[in-house]
């Protein structure tokens, strides 16, 4: 299940999507999440643009790499878009596996990925004006792992 949305998600109704099968012995979630400081800066708000149709392509895509790694039951990517506030959840990787290193690595891979390769662009609200947030070395880094 691939979603990008403006509206927030219950991750109690995403955990159960990853568990329908019993099969499923390991289930590892992560969920990003507006924090209020980021590279020096402290954030008041954010907000998020796409590129609809090429963002979720992007998202397939990865999906169907993480899918060819790992014998995963299910595996669920969920990004917001629009503006957010402090606290505000952004994003959601689930993934199911019989076992918890498949279901580990998998979440680990689509994040690495879709922090690089994702066309999201986020503008930070900060307590001196708004700001573009460029790419992070130790996110390209990331993806050297795998």
């Amino acid at each position: 299940m691939i979603c990008v949305q403006v509206e927030d998600f219950d991750v109690g109704k995403l955990y159960d999507k990853l568990c329908r099968s019993s099969d499923v012995g390991g289930v590892v979630t992560f969920v990003g999440r507006v924090r209020d400081f980021n590279q020096g800066h402290d954030v008041t708000g954010l907000y998020l643009e796409h590129y609809p149709g090429m963002t979720e392509s992007a998202l397939e895509e990865i999906a169907h790499q993480a899918k060819a790694r790992w014998p995963l039951s299910e595996l669920i990517i969920v990004h917001r878009v629009g503006e957010l506030s402090l606290t505000e959840q952004i994003v959601f990787v689930g993934a199911s596996s019989a076992h918890r290193e498949a279901a580990f690595s998998a979440c680990q891979f689509v994040m690495d990925f879709l922090k690089n390769r994702a066309p999201f662009w986020k503008k930070e609200c900060t307590t001196t004006g708004q700001r573009w947030v460029e790419a992070e070395q130790k996110d390209a880094d990331a993806l050297k792992r795998w």
